[in-house]
């Protein structure tokens, strides 16, 4: 059964992780329907430290029971093959353990407003993925729907904390997943509405490209869709690896802050976002190295990690990101150990002019695959961040134990 995209690759860092556990699979009038999932927890324990403007540190510290960067998941994919075609429908599922309840056994206050009751963003069920592709061998794939966006899709795949928890600076509990590293090194891809062509895979070279919902992240007014792009190519052999690049641009009609009607003091005046990135991995024996950087104009805050999220000031001044993230793996007979290291850093836009935000963190994992299909995680993980906006100094320290289940 082929799978792509964040099926594929998901189950490929979970092999890595849990062994061989398989999904359910039947098949009724050439129709193959699988059913897969995960889930898990983790206890986590965080201390944070923070000066401002050379005042008194103030300390917190809380711990928490908590998903990790993966939420629950559970996966319906159909597949079948006709015509010459073939052809795949995906949806899923990604709920959390968490709500934001008060009241342990009552559901959230849903005279709370926006985060309370049915629009809790905590109790959320998050659909992730809604689409359906076809294609061949011969000439590509298309597909149509949702699904994971492919400017930092790769990265994100190849963070060990992906079976973990890592850092929760910017998604602490209740929200139904942790940040691992993410706006340590990398930006959040996401999960977007998509047309996207793959290329036939040419002995491990492939390349994918497609138009993407646009925001209205720099404007009032988006006339075309977002962009992006990624060319992979992967090889085998006794160092086996693979490099990668992509791009992320878009833009809008109308600068937000202006008039964009053609009347007024502000006249109306064009943004265009855009992101780069590279990446390589390679492995020898037992051993993985990971190494990426980006660079992104008016793209968002890349210290919060969320794309076209404080791109620009409202003005038309963007907000400049850069990061990279380095990480090694080595695994033990059942046993993975790691460390990754990563930084982000953002200047003016949003910040305002002349000013800088910077993210770095590292985290120590170790991943032991009880069986094929429980995988136990402990993680160190411990964050600084620097602001001259407010000239504050933050460091976060979170310690995380549990367990993820595949199936």
């Amino acid at each position: 059964m082929k799978k792509t995209l964040l099926a594929q690759s998901v189950a490929l860092a979970l092999a890595a992780a849990a062994g061989s556990a398989q999904a359910v699979s039947f098949t009724q009038n050439d129709v193959t329907i699988d059913i897969n999932g995960t889930i898990n927890g983790f206890y986590v324990n965080r201390e944070s430290k923070t000066t401002i403007a050379g005042g008194p540190e103030t300390k917190s510290q809380n711990s928490a029971l908590s998903n990790g960067l993966l939420p629950g998941w559970i996966n319906f994919v159909a597949t079948t093959k006709h015509a010459g075609q073939d052809i795949k429908a995906h949806f899923s599922f990604a709920p959390g353990i968490n709500d934001s309840s008060e009241v342990i056994g009552l559901p959230t206050n849903p005279a709370a407003g926006a985060t309370g009751g049915r629009n809790s963003p905590f109790s959320q069920i998050d659909v992730r993925n809604v689409y359906f592709q076809f294609g061949n061998n011969d000439w590509g794939t298309l597909k149509f729907g949702r699904d994971i966006g492919l400017f930092g899709q790769n990265i994100i795949l190849s963070d060990m904390t992906l079976l973990g928890v890592g850092g929760t600076s910017n998604a602490g509990v209740p929200y139904n997943t942790t940040f691992g590293m993410i706006g340590h090194g990398y930006m959040y891809t996401g999960f977007q509405a998509q047309i996207t062509y793959t290329t036939p895979n040419y002995n491990g070279l492939q390349a994918s490209a497609g138009i993407f919902q646009p925001s209205n992240f720099g404007g009032d007014q988006t006339k075309t869709p977002g962009f992006q792009a990624e060319v992979d190519y992967d090889w085998k052999g006794g160092v086996p690896g693979k490099v990668w690049g992509g791009l992320v641009t878009q833009s809008t009609s109308c600068s937000k802050g202006a008039t964009c009607d053609g009347v007024g003091a502000n006249p109306a005046k064009s943004f265009t976002a855009t992101g780069y990135e590279l990446g390589a991995k390679a492995g020898i024996n037992n051993f993985e190295a990971v190494a990426y950087a980006f660079a992104g104009k008016g793209l968002g805050m890349s210290t919060v990690g969320a794309q076209f999220y404080g791109g620009s000031d409202g003005l038309g001044n963007k907000t400049d990101s850069k990061g990279y993230f380095l990480q090694g793996t080595y695994k033990f007979d059942k046993t993975k150990v790691g460390i990754n290291f990563g930084q982000n850093k953002d200047n003016d836009g949003v910040l305002g002019q002349g000013n800088e935000r910077k993210n770095k963190a590292y985290t120590l994992g170790v991943y032991h695959s009880l069986n094929k299909f429980i995988t136990l995680v402990g993680e160190l993980n411990q964050e600084k961040i620097t602001s001259t906006v407010d000239d504050s100094e933050t460091k976060n320290r979170t310690i995380s134990a549990g367990a993820i289940l595949f199936f």
